[in-house]
């Protein structure tokens, strides 16, 4: 459903080898490749990390030469613009399409319909069953390609978006002058490519949801069977020549619209059909909490995709009856079944049907296997397998740290831009102490580029001479940005009972947007923004003490503050983040990690070694233990006279505001155990001050994290996709 390319030129010059080129050709102009850079708007395409793991899973593929299309949708408005208005977060329409529409190409000979509503006429002649949809709306997909050029490579990635569109106005209604409801198909149809993720905790959000996953789904199926006929002129081998990868539940239901397209307009056989569908189809799993792991209503998909339901409904029926046939007890095929109680479950329709399940780090591999599809995973444990992300490392380090960069350069030579693996031959430099101080001077550039563009673009004015502390992430509760929260309200008191007191100085960085109806969400933000407040008017505490909190947080900015910082905030409850890249991205611009041991922070300790970071927090069967058997919220509070303080600030009003909603959830409730962990997080912030004072030190970790991020690279992850998953 999404992907998060960034801006376009910058990338583009980069991977073809010419951006020197320019720059001198411009200068001829007084023009400034930067200033050009800054016209282009971000393609507003995705919101986090999902989105951004598969626009660098199609830079890796056009690298290493991987044949591959990306299939979403062209969003008009993208998720939005994050406006922050007195620390609330505002919705405004992300514009993004004028000036980001010049990378991209219509194709209008290839658009496709997609059919929603009506019903089905069903008949058996001869034995064979035949379908007839009828009294359907039609919504076309127009495409438009955008390309990811490779590095120093032929090869291009292609990323094919979907617009929707009205086939026509219903003159009928025109002429019985129903104006209104003449032009409503196509204003309900074009509302589809409107916006990436709808609110949906209403019910015309819900179906817009749905409608987008299906306009999707059959649009980008549509469009593989169309290439394949045209290459093979059958759909005999499409199995054989094609490799569908699922990214989250979100497309799922293009599992059962192949089943449609071979049943109804193929005449495959029911076995036959199925056989192709799971032979094609792989699923990628990217949570590890049930909530999260899309469920739809069964009305609603029988009302909207009459066809598609009875096809689900089939699927279900034959995988339970198996089930049953294999001996599995009942329980188990009711926690299996697709269909139950009137609901659908999209990840266990991806998980029936595909021939590979992955999570995407081991531990995250792990954990699918054992609690998320346990069930599964005891019937057919061959299925199951684990691709650690990876990232676009190229934009991550050569474009976005050129100083470190050319660092790395100068000491182990640019073969590492072909082969990432090869940066472990850096490490040998971390007794070199000309370039440990290369690593330092390096980091202060990039934490005065950053000063200067804040204050140029935001009128943010920052120190250099500070701890750059980020937690740049997706706002949520399991990321617990509540509990850097909590801890930087302690530091204040601190600081305001005693001004003078030893205090190593630092800047706390927020970026983060919240889902539209996520008021609890919301509600840290504006806590961020209140803290970043109160630090900044206080003349004395604003020495030491910052919290900044980036508006609109995008691709463009991720690329000016990761380099810029010294510790990465990864800190979510062990056993609920499936991966993260942003740690991975942190950890090769030479930032530690302040992180208990969750997703990827596990790879990252075993890479670089946990003594070059800084874990703490529960691990994931105490974290388990406790949500297990509870705990006494009321005397963890107690015994800890900081975390009391910093709770009470909450609701007493010394902040300036009042945060009721977040300390009810924090105190009668912490689902994510942030209370439990306060203590440990504050050892694992007074630990980092002592690094960051001991510069050599901070700069060898700094070093070794930057040499040992090479296995955290996309061409190695699409790599293991197409060795293990794929078949090529």
């Amino acid at each position: 459903m999404e992907f998060l390319p960034g801006r376009a030129l910058k990338n583009s010059l980069f991977s073809l080898g010419i951006t020197d080129v320019l720059e001198s050709v411009l200068k001829e102009f007084d023009v400034e490749l930067e200033n050009l850079y800054e016209l282009e708007p971000d393609a507003g395409l995705g919101n986090g990390g999902l989105g951004r793991l598969a626009a660098c899973y199609l830079d890796g593929m056009a690298t290493t030469k991987i044949p591959a299309t990306g299939y979403s949708i062209l969003y008009e408005y993208g998720i939005f613009k994050q406006k922050i208005v007195d620390g609330w977060q505002t919705e405004l329409p992300d514009c993004w399409l004028p000036g980001g529409d010049v990378w991209l190409e219509r194709k209008s000979e290839q658009a496709v319909e997609v059919h929603f509503g009506g019903h089905i006429d069903e008949w058996w002649d001869n034995g064979s069953h035949y379908t007839k949809h009828v009294g359907y709306t039609t919504v076309t997909a127009v495409a438009y390609d955008l390309y990811i050029a490779g590095y120093d490579s032929s090869s291009v990635s292609t990323l094919r978006l979907y617009k929707a569109q009205s086939p026509g106005v219903d003159m009928q209604k025109f002429n019985d002058g129903d104006y209104i409801g003449a032009f409503g198909a196509t204003s309900v149809a074009e509302t589809i490519s409107k916006v990436l993720y709808p609110n949906d905790n209403h019910l015309e959000g819900k179906k817009l949801r749905l409608r987008q996953q299906y306009f999707l789904s059959s649009a980008a199926v549509s469009d593989i069977v169309r290439r394949h006929l045209s290459a093979y002129g059958t759909l005999e081998n499409l199995a054989e020549q094609n490799a569908i990868q699922i990214n989250d539940t979100h497309p799922v239901l293009a599992i059962p619209e192949l089943m449609r397209i071979l049943l109804d307009d193929c005449g495959f056989s029911w076995e036959k059909a199925f056989d192709a569908v799971s032979r094609t189809f792989a699923y990628t799993n990217h949570t590890v909490m049930a909530e999260a792991l899309e469920v739809w209503n069964e009305e609603l998909i029988k009302e909207l995709l009459p066809r598609i339901h009875q096809i689900i409904t089939e699927i279900n029926r034959r995988f339970c009856e198996q089930l049953h046939s294999r001996g599995v007890p009942d329980y188990q095929v009711g926690n299996m079944a697709i269909i139950s109680f009137g609901k659908i479950r999209m990840a266990n329709l991806a998980v029936a049907v595909s021939h590979s399940i992955n999570g995407v780090s081991k531990l995250h591999s792990q954990l699918i296997t054992t609690d998320v599809f346990g069930d599964y995973y005891k019937v057919a444990p061959q299925k199951f397998k684990n691709v650690t992300n990876g990232i676009a490392a190229r934009r991550w380090l050569n474009q976005a740290n050129p100083e470190l960069n050319t660092l790395i350069t100068e000491t182990i030579g640019e073969d590492f831009s072909h082969d990432y693996d090869k940066l472990m031959k850096f490490k040998e430099f971390s007794t070199d102490k000309k370039v440990l101080k290369k690593i330092l001077a390096v980091k202060l550039e990039n934490k005065k580029r950053l000063a200067k563009y804040l204050q140029e673009k935001l009128n943010i004015s920052i120190p250099t001479n500070m701890i750059y502390d980020m937690q740049l992430k997706r706002l949520h509760e399991y990321k617990r940005q509540q509990l850097n929260a909590l801890s930087i309200i302690a530091d204040y008191q601190a600081l305001k009972a005693k001004p003078e007191m030893d205090y190593v100085p630092r800047i706390h960085f927020f970026g983060a947007k919240a889902a539209p109806g996520y008021f609890l969400a919301k509600q840290i933000i504006k806590l961020l923004c209140t803290l970043g407040d109160l630090c900044a008017a206080d003349p004395v505490i604003s020495k030491k003490l910052r919290v900044v909190y980036v508006e609109d947080y995008s691709v463009s900015l991720s690329e000016l503050l990761i380099p810029a910082a010294d510790f990465s905030e990864q800190i979510s409850l062990a056993g609920t983040e499936a991966s993260g890249t942003g740690n991975m991205k942190f950890m090769l611009n030479g930032a530690i990690t302040i992180g208990t041991l969750d997703g990827a922070n596990v790879e990252i300790c075993e890479a670089a070694g946990i003594e070059n970071e800084i874990i703490f927090g529960l691990r994931i069967e105490e974290a388990k233990a406790v949500k297990d058997n509870g705990c006494d919220l009321q005397n963890i509070i107690n015994n800890d006279p900081v975390l009391k303080n910093a709770l009470n600030a909450l609701v007493s009003g010394e902040l300036g505001d009042r945060f009721n909603e977040l300390y009810d959830a924090l105190v009668h409730q912490d689902r994510y155990l942030t209370l439990m962990d306060f203590a440990a997080y504050r050892e694992a912030k007074a630990e980092s001050d002592r690094l960051y004072e001991n510069s050599t030190e901070f700069a060898t970790k700094s070093l070794i994290n930057t040499a040992c991020a090479g296995m955290f690279y996309a061409d190695r992850a699409v790599g293991d996709y197409a060795r293990d998953i794929w078949g090529i």
